[in-house]
């Protein structure tokens, strides 16, 4: 069973995504995630800001997920990079591309504040982390891992920009050939 601040979490990293911090409110949230508002205040005693950090945490840890799932069975990275694309062109579609960056939407969306950029920094890291992490496994230099996790996640957070701009998540498809 889904904890009450669990379900929480994730239906406010699904509006955010969607919204923006700012375009959602929390009767929207409860609404949606089937709780009192009491249950909010009980879970994230700093209402919305609270949120927002667990449902980036919930965002991120689902594109970690994402990440091994596409690189764990993959024989290159070129094909790893190929399967992970695949798979959020997918996610995107799933959504009728009106999501955006799981993290940055609620993040850079949110309050202007050192927390929250500091969140999103230690988010992005953790995912350019485990990216480079595949890319050593699958046979490249450590230096060229860094490069080719970072080319990866810069590329991906322009593609996903423009994919949703255009309404077109072979945007994201195409990027394993513009960058492996």
């Amino acid at each position: 069973m889904t904890s009450t601040r669990i379900k929480l979490a994730t239906e406010a990293s699904y509006l955010f995504q969607q919204k923006g911090y700012h375009g959602v409110g929390l009767s929207e949230i409860l609404s949606h995630a089937g709780v009192p508002k009491g249950s909010l205040y009980h879970h994230f005693p700093n209402g919305k800001a609270d949120l927002a950090l667990a449902a980036a945490d919930v965002a991120s840890t689902e594109v970690l997920r994402i990440i091994n799932a596409a690189f764990e069975p993959a024989k290159d990275y070129r094909e790893g990079v190929t399967t992970f694309c695949h798979k959020l062109a997918k996610y995107f579609d799933i959504h009728d591309g009106n999501i955006g960056c799981p993290v940055s939407a609620t993040l850079l969306g949110g309050q202007n504040d050192e927390v929250f950029r500091d969140t999103l920094d230690t988010i992005f890291t953790s995912w350019m982390d485990l990216l480079e992490a595949h890319a050593m496994r699958l046979g490249q230099s450590q230096d060229e891992a860094k490069k080719s996790a970072q080319r990866l996640f810069l590329s991906l957070e322009g593609s996903w920009t423009l994919a949703r701009a255009r309404r077109d998540s072979d945007v994201m498809r195409a990027l394993p050939k513009l960058i492996c």
